[in-house]
């Protein structure tokens, strides 16, 4: 039987949900003549190690028994029990841990990252990165940078590496995104009341700004020009934020949620310019025959695929010469911690194929 140990770095909403879904995923995996351990699980300060896996009580011993750590301490725990296959599964957000990716790949660790950081640094760095994976022969999978669980990089890799020639893609990137302009779009409330009411609901960063500034959809989008072999940076991709001038982010999280109204005038405006059957849509979009990358929002019909989006559902068309003018769709849940975390275990498990 195969055996894959695991070092999780994060334990919130996602790193907690994939524990849990790999636990419950044990005998399954036994019917693929495989075994996945989580021997170490990390926070921002404490690990806590246990040599045959975490069970169903490690919230409680993570809390009694994690110790304050470095980072050689798990790579040196590693190496003495000379497990053959060790998987780093990045559940965080930390730019500090991606600048310690070499360093693992180096050691011997194959990664696994929720987190976005690594495949939108600098290109120079990018490519750096990728060409210390192929000389010391490890993987580094990241489906769920893009459409949470959704199979969009997988599809897109699949399409490039079987010669098929992508003309465009687009789509919803954003879930949060996704809910607040389907929302405005089919019901008579305020931008400025969507908004709060998609924080609410959890659907947006405790500070919305993250969200309305696009950055996020244009990480997306640059992961995803990327796996067509085009050599961009974030600086290339054209990014219409939905935050006025003076709400950016010089003015404090309590300061813009006392003036979200000043919103509501422009996007009620965009609003009365719909015609019946119009709705507006935050989009990513790369015209790869004209090398354009855009977030913008634009005004969809809504018996097209995405204006026909409901609730907080991501949607991805892939255009390509063999598809001609009906793109490839992709639609699901793009965010929340069950397709996240999902997504992480269903790339533990193609890795465990490749190794």
């Amino acid at each position: 039987m195969k055996k894959v140990q695991l070092i999780l770095f994060g334990i919130g909403n996602v790193g907690s949900t994939f524990i849990n879904q790999i636990l419950e995923a044990k005998e399954i995996f036994k019917q693929q003549n495989l075994a996945v351990e989580i021997p170490v699980i990390v926070n921002s300060t404490t690990a806590f190690f246990k040599d045959e896996g975490v069970d169903q009580s490690w919230k409680a011993n993570f809390k009694d028994f994690s110790l304050p750590y470095r980072l050689e301490d798990i790579v040196q725990f590693v190496q003495s029990k000379k497990w053959k296959n060790v998987v780093v599964i990045d559940a965080t957000a930390s730019k500090q841990l991606v600048a310690n990716y070499t360093f693992l790949v180096e050691n011997g660790f194959h990664i696994i990252a929720a987190n976005k950081v690594a495949n939108t640094l600098a290109y120079e760095e990018y490519a750096y990165f990728k060409e210390v994976l192929k000389e010391n022969n490890t993987h580094f999978l990241y489906e769920t940078n893009v459409g949470a669980g959704l199979p969009v990089i997988e599809t897109l890799k699949s399409l490039y590496n079987s010669a098929e020639k992508i003309t465009k893609i687009r789509g919803v990137f954003s879930g949060s995104l996704s809910y607040i302009f389907n929302t405005f779009s089919e019901e008579d409330k305020s931008f400025s009341k969507v908004l709060t009411l998609a924080k609410e609901k959890g659907f947006t960063e405790p500070d919305p700004r993250t969200d309305l500034s696009g950055t996020d959809v244009a990480r997306k989008l640059l992961i995803l020009a990327r796996e067509l072999q085009f050599s961009y940076n974030l600086e290339d991709v054209k990014v219409k934020s939905l935050v006025p001038f003076h709400l950016t982010a010089t003015t404090s999280v309590t300061t813009f949620q006392e003036k979200i109204t000043d919103l509501d005038e422009e996007f009620e405006s965009l609003k009365a310019k719909l015609n019946e059957n119009e709705v507006l849509r935050y989009i990513g979009e790369f015209d790869v025959e004209q090398e354009v990358l855009e977030v913008k929002l634009v005004s969809e019909q809504k018996q097209n695929p995405l204006g026909a989006l409901q609730g907080a559902d991501a949607l991805f068309e892939i255009y390509t010469e063999s598809y001609g003018n009906q793109p490839l769709v992709i639609q699901g849940a793009g965010a929340g911690a069950k397709v996240t975390a999902r997504g992480l275990v269903s790339d533990v498990v193609k890795l465990a194929e490749r190794i």
